[in-house]
């Protein structure tokens, strides 16, 4: 297993958004999700290994599903937290704060989910290649 600052690692390539065949190179064109212009524009290959990134006609239409479950889980973890923190009663208006609270961070975070939800489907399909690299260097 390579080390977590090479890149190689998949959970940080994925957090990460980087090309998942060779986990170096950057899945999109602007690092910076909250651009609206741009968050979700990426190359048609990856700039270091060349693999495409899209594999097919509407292969990201898939990625609603991940988004939906990053943001079930984001949900309960919140609530979790909520209640631990300060607590869900049911003759107070708590339970109200912590909708309102959870509603407007979800909105905030959403161009995140997005883009972790598309680095998590095309991970799902394109494996990694440890030569990729060597290979793409010697060309």
């Amino acid at each position: 297993m390579a080390s977590q600052g090479s890149g190689k690692n998949l959970l940080l390539s994925i957090f990460g958004n980087k090309c998942p065949h060779c986990r170096n190179g950057n899945l999109f064109t602007n690092p910076n999700p909250y651009n609206f212009k741009t968050m979700m524009d990426m190359p048609e290959k990856c700039p270091n290994c060349g693999q495409k990134f899209e594999l097919q006609t509407g292969f990201y239409f898939g990625t609603g599903y991940v988004s939906y479950a990053l943001s079930f889980i984001y949900t309960v973890l919140c609530l979790i937290g909520w209640w631990f923190t300060v607590g869900i009663g049911i003759r107070d208006n708590r339970v109200f704060y912590w909708l309102a609270f959870n509603s407007v961070t979800l909105i905030l975070i959403q161009p995140l989910i997005q883009r972790l939800a598309r680095s998590i489907w095309i991970a799902l399909f394109v494996r990694y290649d440890k030569n990729t690299n060597q290979e793409h260097q010697t060309i």
